[in-house]
């Protein structure tokens, strides 16, 4: 079956969740927007491109830090409004510079940061 774009769930701006998932630890590294372009852009090139809200503009992560996201493969949930991308990462996935944007943990009513920031 080929893949069609437009048969994704995209909400009314237009945009998909996709998470970012290392491929081969699967941890779970980041969510960011995609639009359709982004998301050709990324099956095109095997360079994960997202949809950046604040900057209205596309993102190819890791084109100005370095911490670039390879495609590893492209998977779609079963009500194709979500997308998780098995990748190989290169340097940290955060912009605060940590291993994953999921560094916060909430444990009897506190918050607690469990990842470091990278050197």
């Amino acid at each position: 079956m080929e893949f069609n774009v437009e048969e994704l769930a995209f909400n009314r701006d237009g945009l998909i969740p996709a998470i970012a998932q290392d491929a081969n630890s699967k941890e779970v590294l980041m969510m960011a927007w995609m639009n359709a372009e982004a998301v050709k852009l990324t099956l095109q090139t095997g360079r994960v491109t997202y949809w950046s809200r604040s900057r209205q503009a596309m993102w190819v992560k890791g084109e100005t830090s370095g911490h670039i996201q390879q495609l590893v493969e492209f998977r779609i949930d079963c009500d194709r409004d979500c997308l998780l991308l098995l990748i190989d990462q290169t340097g940290p996935a955060c912009h605060t510079n940590r291993r994953s944007c999921f560094y916060i943990t909430v444990q009897d009513g506190r918050e607690h940061e469990r990842l470091p920031v990278l050197p």
